[in-house]
């Protein structure tokens, strides 16, 4: 086994965290990757207090610099490619779930909404062209990240709320409360369901192996 190959408690999360994701994709459907979205766009606003004052205007190369040191501090291999006053691009080389992200490739979702989340807060309005993803097979990864709308396509994240001073981000609003809980109980039941045909299934197999 080479070194890469080891296993560590990033490469555990890694893969759990993408196999859970996988999981929940197919059993919940296309509502899977707004979870994503909106998990993104409140894990960037945490994660901007770790740089600056909330609600303080960056530069584009202040906005460059903090969206590459903040993947890199979580095992991602970023590096800025181009800054300019109306855009950004970044690439990567490597993606902070590892190889693992192919088995969930709409966790791309969480760089969108974190890239695009303090975009809008920071920079006024945010544009994400995911271009090159390693989830989907490309050797790398490309990111352009629009401060004002693009004819290029893309998620658009503008008019986001901010949480109050001493607030959470995290601290949901009931009714998104009861909506997760709901979509993951349906997903949750689903699974079981699946079990339950899986192991008739097996019993069948069983059972012609007997005659």
């Amino acid at each position: 086994m080479n070194e890469s190959q080891n296993l560590s408690a990033t490469v555990f999360l890694s893969k759990l965290i993408t196999q859970y994701a996988h999981l929940h994709e197919r059993t919940v459907g296309p509502k899977a990757e707004e979870y994503i979205r909106q998990l993104g766009i409140r894990t960037g606003e945490w994660i901007e207090s770790f740089y600056d004052e909330k609600g303080n205007t960056w530069t584009p190369d202040r906005y460059a610099q903090v969206i590459v040191d903040l993947k890199n501090s979580i095992g991602g291999h970023f590096h800025i490619s181009e800054v300019h006053e109306d855009h950004v691009i970044v690439k990567a080389t490597a993606c902070p779930f590892g190889e693992v992200v192919k088995d969930a490739p709409h966790l791309c979702m969480m760089t969108s909404s974190v890239f695009g989340g303090i975009a809008s807060r920071r920079m006024g309005f945010g544009q994400v062209s995911l271009r090159k993803r390693i989830a989907v097979g490309d050797a790398g990864c490309e990111v352009a990240i629009y401060f004002s709308p693009s004819e290029e396509e893309g998620v658009v994240y503008e008019n986001l709320p901010i949480t109050p001073d001493k607030g959470d981000p995290f601290d949901w609003e009931e009714e998104t409360i009861v909506a997760l809980n709901e979509e993951l109980r349906k997903s949750d039941n689903m699974v079981m369901e699946l079990i339950d045909e899986l192991e008739r299934l097996q019993k069948e197999v069983d059972e012609l192996k007997g005659k």
